[in-house]
């Protein structure tokens, strides 16, 4: 899952928020210097991704693109759901997007000091566009891979994704709605073991 994704999984909680938003920024072992609640939310962030990473609704997606997009299939997915959850966010919070959005770019200017490079040039990228409230706009979607593809070592077929993307979108909607309720419910499950866990 994306940004906007492990970020809404954990609304209620701004240190797992943050720790959510780390994840992709953090590898390896977590930092003592980070308080209990954001190491929390950075080893929810990595269940999250093993637990999408085997479900069924998602192999089923991987499996219908083929070269070159094949092997870059998790992050068009991770990017794409993102995608679905801005645009049908109602479905899924109480909480108006921009809303939302505002309170995610806040977290992070808060805590500017103890965000990594890669995040701090991310969440600058994030007051610029707009996001993740613009994820709702495929165009933008389309914009968002080009940034990746650009950033991974390799040359790739990101820049070109977004058709076969949209080729796939009802295909990609069930999905996702398949999964995801799924997610919320395991994310559920895990909190209430780390709550036992700590008390």
């Amino acid at each position: 899952m994306n940004h906007l994704a492990h970020a809404l999984l954990v609304a209620d909680d701004e240190a797992l928020m943050l720790g959510g938003l780390l994840g992709d920024f953090v590898h390896g072992a977590i930092p003592e210097s980070y308080p209990e609640r954001v190491r929390a939310g950075i080893r929810l962030h990595r269940a999250i991704d093993v637990f999408t990473d085997g479900h069924p609704a998602v192999h089923a997606a991987r499996a219908t693109f083929v070269a070159p997009f094949r092997r870059y299939a998790g992050i068009l997915l991770d990017v794409w759901f993102d995608h679905l959850l801005a645009r049908d966010f109602v479905r899924w919070s109480a909480e108006p997007l921009d809303v939302f959005s505002a309170r995610l770019q806040a977290l992070l200017t808060a805590n500017a000091m103890r965000l990594p490079a890669g995040l701090a040039r991310f969440a600058a990228y994030m007051r610029r566009h707009n996001l993740p409230r613009a994820y709702a706009e495929p165009a933008v979607i389309g914009q968002v891979l080009t940034g990746i593809g650009g950033r991974l070592r390799h040359a790739n077929p990101l820049e070109r994704a977004l058709p076969e993307l949209l080729a796939r979108k009802t295909l990609l909607a069930a999905s996702f709605t398949a999964f995801f309720p799924a997610l919320i419910k395991h994310v559920q499950a895990l909190r209430g073991r780390q709550t036992m866990a700590c008390c």
